[in-house]
C-alpha cells in the first residue's frame, strides 16, 4: 500500500486560568443586550464596548482596546434567552476573531447561565473555542498559514478544561476523517489509519478473505463493485470486568455512487461523508480511553465503498449476513444498512450491555427533521436517553418511532427482510429493517445523522462547512452517563 497523506484540521489549544494573564494579546468577553441599555454600574471593559457602538445583539462583535488589553465583545443577546449552548457558540464565535495571535484569554465562563449535567460552562467554552476555531486546509499545495494559539478559560479548573479538550479533539479528528477524500480514505487506508491512532488499543482488522469466512454478507456485497475491497475494523477500550459493556457501530462507507442504482451526479461529491458514522464512533473509543472512563466499549467499523461493476451486487439479489439472516436487496443505494447489519449482528455476539449504531443513512431523516437534528430510534427509554443527551451538549437530536406500519413494509417473499421498504416513513423503516440484526433483550438505539454530520451550507456557530463531528459529544456524554450508572 502506497504511504497516503491525511489532512488535519488546525485548531487553538486551552488552559484553565484563575485570571485573565498580563502577557496575552486579546480577551474575549461578552455583552449582553441587557447591559448595553444600562447607564450605571458597568465596568471598563462594558463602557468601552458600549462606547464604540455595540447593543449586545446575539452574535455581534466589537473589538476595543482598553488600558490593558484589546477585547472582542461578543454580544450574548438577552438574559432570559441565554442558554449554555449559547455560551458554547458564542466562544465559537470568539475564536474567528482571534487572528494570529499567539496569546488569549476570556471571561465568557464566568457568565452566570444554567450549566447541564454533563458538561460545564467553562467546559462549554473550551468546547466553543476549539470548534470554532476549526479550519481545514485538505490537500492545498500552498496550505493557509496557521498561528499557534492558546487560550485561557477564566473560571475553569484543569480538570474540566482537560476533559473538555478531550471531546472537542475527538470531534475534530472526525471532521478530519470525513473531509479527507475517499482517493486517500478508503477501506485499506481508512483501517491502517485507525491501526496507527488507536495504538494503546486493541484493533481487529478483517480482510476479505476472513469476511468470506465467517460470512460477512452485507459488507461483501456493497463492496464487491469497486476496486478497493472492504474491511470490517473493531476498537476496543476495557476499563475493567463487570463494568457496562457498549457496542458502537458506524456506517462506514468511504464514497457511495449509490452502486447499480446510481446517484444522480450533481452532489454525488458530498459522498466522501458516508462514512460520518464509523469516523464518530472510532474517536467517541479514543475519547472514552483517553477519559479512562469506567466502562468497556468497542466501535466496530464496516468499510466498503459502494459502486457500480462487472462484480457489483444488484437489485432482486438475496445476501446472507453475518450470523445467518438473509435480505432481498431492493435498492442498492440502501447499502449503508446492509454494513450497519453484518455490524450489528457481529457486535451483538460479543455480549455488550448496549447498542448503539450511527449512520448517514437516509434522506427521509433530513426530510423529516432538518439538517441540524439526528433521529433517534430503538428501545424506547434508551432512544429518548440519547436524544435527551444530544440536546443537554449541544447536539439536536429528537426521538422517533418504529411503527407497526412500516414494520410490515420491510416483509420480503423471498428472504427474511428485504432492505427497502415504502417512501413514507423512510428513516423509520430504515430503523425498522437494522432492528432485526439486535437481540430483543438489548437496549439499542439507532442514530441517522443524514443532516447534521455534513455541513453544505455556510458556517454557523462552532459548526463549521462540511464534516460537523455530529454526533461525538452526544456519545461521549452517554458514555459517561452509563459509567455513572454502572450495574
Amino acid at each position: 500500500m502506497a504511504k497516503v497523506a491525511f489532512p488535519q484540521g488546525h485548531i487553538v489549544s486551552v488552559a484553565a486560568g484563575k485570571k485573565i494573564p498580563k502577557d496575552v494579546d486579546v480577551v474575549v468577553t461578552g455583552l449582553f443586550a441587557d447591559d448595553a441599555t444600562k447607564t450605571k454600574k458597568r465596568d471598563e471593559i462594558t463602557s468601552a464596548l458600549v462606547a464604540v457602538g455595540h447593543a449586545g445583539k446575539w452574535g455581534r462583535t466589537r473589538t476595543v482596546a482598553t488600558k490593558e488589553h484589546l477585547v472582542v465583545g461578543v454580544g450574548l443577546g438577552k438574559r432570559a434567552e441565554f442558554t449554555q449552548d449559547k455560551l458554547r457558540q458564542a466562544a465559537a464565535i470568539g475564536a474567528k476573531h482571534l487572528g494570529d495571535v499567539t496569546r488569549a484569554a476570556t471571561t465568557l465562563a464566568t457568565i452566570p447561565v444554567e450549566a447541564s449535567a454533563e458538561v460545564s460552562n467553562a467546559a462549554a467554552v473550551a468546547e466553543g473555542f476549539i470548534l470554532g476555531s476549526y479550519s481545514f486546509d485538505g490537500l492545498k499545495t500552498a496550505p493557509d498559514t496557521h498561528t499557534d494559539c492558546e487560550v485561557t478559560i477564566v473560571g475553569g479548573t484543569k480538570k474540566d478544561i482537560a476533559a473538555a479538550s478531550v471531546r472537542a479533539r475527538a470531534v475534530v479528528l472526525t471532521r478530519d476523517l470525513v473531509n479527507t477524500p475517499s482517493s486517500h480514505l478508503y477501506p485499506e487506508t481508512y483501517a491502517a489509519r485507525v491501526k496507527k491512532l488507536a495504538k494503546n488499543l486493541s484493533v481487529e482488522i478483517l480482510e476479505p478473505e476472513e469476511l468470506e469466512k465467517r460470512g460477512f454478507g452485507g459488507i461483501l456485497a456493497v463492496g464487491g463493485g469497486s476496486s478497493r475491497s472492504p474491511r470490517m475494523v473493531s476498537v476496543s477500550y476495557k476499563a475493567g470486568k463487570g463494568l457496562p459493556s457498549i457496542g458502537l457501530v458506524g456506517k462506514g462507507i468511504t464514497f457511495d455512487t449509490g452502486g447499480i442504482s446510481i446517484k444522480p451526479s450533481a452532489g454525488m461529491d458530498d459522498m466522501i461523508s458516508d462514512m460520518g458514522g464509523s469516523a464518530a464512533v472510532f474517536a467517541t473509543v479514543l475519547a472514552a480511553a483517553e477519559l479512562e472512563l469506567t466502562i468497556n466499549v468497542t466501535a466496530y467499523l464496516p468499510l466498503a465503498e459502494n459502486m457500480p461493476g462487472g462484480a457489483a451486487y444488484r437489485p432482486g439479489d438475496v445476501i446472507t449476513h453475518f450470523g445467518g439472516l438473509t435480505s432481498e436487496i431492493r435498492n442498492t443505494d440502501a447499502e449503508g444498512r446492509l454494513v450497519l447489519a453484518d455490524g450489528l449482528a457481529y457486535a451483538s455476539t460479543k455480549g455488550h450491555d448496549y447498542l448503539i449504531d450511527v449512520a448517514t443513512l437516509t434522506g427521509a431523516q433530513i426530510v423529516a427533521l432538518g439538517n441540524r437534528t439526528a433521529g433517534v430510534m430503538g428501545t424506547e427509554d434508551f432512544r429518548d436517553l440519547i436524544a435527551e443527551t444530544g440536546r443537554a451538549v449541544g447536539e439536536d437530536a429528537w426521538a422517533m418511532p418504529i411503527t407497526e406500519e412500516v414494520r410490515s413494509t420491510m416483509d420480503s417473499d423471498v428472504a427474511d427482510v428485504r432492505n427497502m421498504g415504502e417512501r413514507p416513513g423512510g428513516m423509520l423503516s430504515a430503523a425498522a429493517y437494522l432492528e432485526h440484526f439486535v437481540p430483543k433483550d438489548t437496549p439499542w438505539a439507532h442514530i441517522d445523522i443524514a443532516g447534521p454530520s455534513y455541513n453544505t451550507g455556510a458556517s454557523w456557530g462552532y459548526t463549521p462547512k462540511r464534516g460537523t463531528g455530529v454526533p461525538v459529544r452526544t456519545l461521549v456524554a452517554t458514555l459517561e452517563r452509563l459509567a455513572k450508572n454502572k450495574k
